[in-house]
C-alpha cells in the first residue's frame, strides 16, 4: 500500500525529518508552510508506512497546479535540493512505481526530483528519469579549526577582503525584524534588476521568517549607516545553508560580501554547525561559480531529474531566456516586482 499524508498536519513528518540523517531544512514543516502560504502550493509524502505507524520512508513533493505551466508535482519548488528519505532501494523503487503510475491518472505533466545522495540518481535514471537540469553545490566542512578555516580560503579574493571590511569598520546587523528584512529587500530588488529578473515576491522572505523562526536569519553590513550587502541563511541541526545574497555594487570595493559570508562562517561552527552549504549554483553561471570556488574549490554536481522528459519555462535556457530578460531590463522597479509576484508560482 501507498499512503498520502500531510507534512505539515501530520506530527509524525516532523519528528521523521528531525532523526534522518539526510533530512534537510527543505524537508522541515516551515519550509512548507512558506512555500504554501506565499504560492499556494500543496505539499504531500508519500510512503509506505500505515497511519498508525511510525514513517520509516516518504517522498515529499508539492503539487504545483497552474494554467500557465500545467500541473506537476516537485520536491521540492524554490528548494536548491530534497533528497528522498528512503534507506531501502525497494521502497524507493516501490514509491517511484507507484508515482509513475499515477502520472496519467492525476494528470500531472511530469514529476521532478532534487536528490543529492549519488545512489538516488542512479536509481532514478534506471527508472525512466531524465536529468534535465545541472547545478554545483559548495560545501564547506567546519570540523577544521577556525584559522585553518580561514587560511584555506582564496587569499587574494576572500582573505584580503574580509580584512579590507574590518579595516573599513562595517557594522553587521543580524535578525528577522521589519526593518532589517525592508533593507535587505531593498538590496535584493536592486540585486535582481541588476541581473534583468524580477525579484521574488517580498511575502515569501516575510513567510521563512514567520515560519522558520530561529532557523532564519538576515545578516547585513552597514556603510555609515547605510545596507550595503545582505544575506539570509537558513539553519538545520548541523548545517548552515547561504541561501539568498544580496549587494549594492557602489560599495563593492569594501569586500562587504565575503565578510558577511566569513562571519556567518565563525558563527555557525561557534554554535556547532559542522557543514556550510554555500548552495546551488548553475553550471553557466561563471562569476558565481568563480566566487563560490574560492570557498570550497571542488563542488559536488546536483542533477535535477523529471519523468517524463519536459521542457519547463524554470529550465528554459538559449534565446527563450535571453528574450525574457531583455524584456525585464526595460521594466521599471516596480512593475518587475509585480512581474514576480505574478509569474514565480508558475515556473516553482
Amino acid at each position: 500500500m501507498i499512503y498520502q499524508i500531510d507534512p505539515v498536519k501530520d506530527q509524525r513528518w516532523s519528528e521523521f525529518a528531525k532523526r534522518h540523517a539526510r533530512a534537510s531544512v527543505f524537508h522541515t514543516t516551515g519550509w512548507l508552510k512558506a512555500l504554501r502560504e506565499t504560492y499556494d502550493y500543496e505539499p504531500v509524502v508519500f510512503t509506505t508506512s500505515p497511519p498508525t505507524t511510525d514513517l520509516v520512508n516518504g517522498l515529499l513533493f508539492c503539487r504545483v497546479n497552474s494554467w500557465l505551466t500545467g500541473s506537476r508535482i516537485v520536491s521540492l519548488p524554490f528548494s536548491d535540493h530534497c533528497e528522498p528519505l528512503c534507506d531501502s532501494t525497494d521502497d524507493f523503487s516501490f514509491l517511484i512505481h507507484y508515482l509513475r503510475t499515477a502520472l496519467e491518472h492525476q494528470h500531472w505533466k511530469y514529476i521532478e526530483l532534487r536528490p543529492t545522495n549519488r545512489r538516488f540518481c542512479d536509481m532514478s535514471s534506471a527508472k525512466g528519469f531524465v536529468p534535465t537540469a545541472r547545478y554545483f553545490r559548495h560545501l564547506l566542512d567546519l570540523r577544521p579549526g577556525l584559522n585553518q578555516l580561514f587560511g584555506n580560503l582564496h587569499e587574494s579574493s576572500v582573505q584580503r577582503r574580509v580584512r579590507r571590511a574590518e579595516r573599513a569598520g562595517l557594522v553587521e546587523k543580524c535578525g528577522t525584524s521589519p526593518g532589517l528584512l525592508r533593507d535587505f529587500y531593498s538590496l535584493f530588488t536592486a540585486t535582481r534588476s541588476r541581473h534583468c529578473l524580477p525579484p521574488t515576491p517580498y511575502a515569501w522572505f516575510r513567510n521563512l521568517s514567520r515560519y522558520l523562526g530561529e532557523s532564519s536569519e538576515i545578516r547585513i553590513a552597514y556603510h555609515e549607516q547605510t545596507p550595503i550587502a545582505a544575506v539570509l541563511i537558513l539553519r538545520f541541526k548541523e548545517t548552515v545553508l547561504y541561501k539568498y545574497g544580496c549587494s549594492d555594487i557602489r560599495f563593492n570595493r569594501f569586500g562587504a560580501t565575503p565578510w558577511l559570508l566569513w562571519r556567518t562562517i565563525a558563527a555557525a561552527k561557534s554554535n556547532g554547525a559542522v557543514s556550510f552549504d554555500l548552495g546551488r549554483t548553475e553550471e553557466d553561471n561563471r562569476g558565481l561559480l568563480e566566487f563560490k570556488n574560492h570557498w570550497v574549490p571542488q563542488p559536488q554536481e546536483l542533477t535535477y531529474w523529471k519523468f517524463p522528459e519536459f521542457h519547463s519555462f524554470d529550465a528554459a535556457t538559449g534565446r527563450k531566456l535571453r528574450m525574457a530578460k531583455r524584456a525585464f531590463s526595460f521594466m521599471p522597479k516596480s512593475l518587475l516586482q509585480l512581474t514576480g509576484r505574478l509569474l514565480y508560482r508558475h515556473v516553482g
